[in-house]
């Protein structure tokens, strides 16, 4: 069975409610990413998921630690939660560089798969920062050096422009439209598989060993909509990006 790996696509609300003079806080805990990991689970890859707010300290940061998995995922996670383990920010101790590790073992035979987010590629605000990252070197990506969403409220569709292709073969049908996306740029040994308007949305590449590939769009709300994650093909298809990276298609 895959060994595969989910950081990220979770976050924590502090809200304030104002009623009247009085006020007071609550704290609540969120996941995009149930309906994912259901998906795959259907086809028969089980999803470990790490927690956003676990991946500071938790994440891998050994190679021997990495390969425990045969994929890794990104999901709305940004750079900075893999350079800033917590004896760096609160103690000022040197520690492994984990984005560097992880292009490493996905050189040495890995399979690496980003999802689009607010805190993925360059995200929001460029808040994400991973074009001036290590992994930028290991994606089939370039991304830009700013704040790189597409927002479609309006609903932008979905393309396959190679059937050909292992992952292509899994796409049914016509997929819902999505509601945004973050906007890369193949790079020349990238095969892109599907797109939505001029833009990448499934692209992927052989690097060493290994493998990497990104799906631009959430794999939950709310750039990717019920309607997608409903769509017949979605259990297919993003199995068939594990699979593709674990080259068992």
């Amino acid at each position: 069975m895959a060994r595969v790996l989910l950081a990220g696509e979770s976050w924590i609300t502090h809200a304030t409610h104002y009623k009247g003079f009085d006020s007071f806080e609550s704290v609540t805990f969120h996941t995009g990413a149930d309906d994912f990991i259901a998906a795959v689970g259907r086809q028969g890859i089980e999803v470990e998921q790490m927690y956003a707010h676990d991946v500071p300290d938790r994440f891998p940061r050994t190679m021997d630690a990495l390969s425990a998995y045969d994929v890794v995922i990104l999901s709305d996670i940004g750079a900075n939660s893999f350079y800033l383990a917590q004896a760096t920010w609160l103690q000022g101790q040197s520690q492994p560089n984990r984005l560097r590790l992880l292009g490493e073992w996905v050189r040495g035979g890995g399979g690496l798969l980003m999802a689009g987010g607010y805190m993925s590629f360059q995200g929001f605000q460029g808040r994400a920062n991973f074009a001036r990252s290590p992994l930028a070197e290991v994606l089939p990506v370039a991304m830009s050096d700013y704040d790189d969403r597409v927002e479609s409220p309006e609903g932008a569709r979905p393309s396959l422009i190679r059937p050909d292709h292992p992952i292509g073969a899994a796409w049914r049908g016509s997929p819902p439209a999505i509601l945004g996306y973050n906007r890369v740029t193949a790079k020349p040994e990238a095969t892109v598989v599907a797109t939505v308007g001029d833009d990448v949305l499934i692209a992927v590449a052989e690097v060493g060993a290994g493998r990497s590939a990104v799906w631009t769009t959430d794999i939950g709300p709310h750039w990717c909509p019920a309607e997608l994650l409903q769509w017949e093909g979605f259990e297919q298809l993003m199995a068939a990006l594990i699979r593709w990276l674990r080259r068992e298609i």
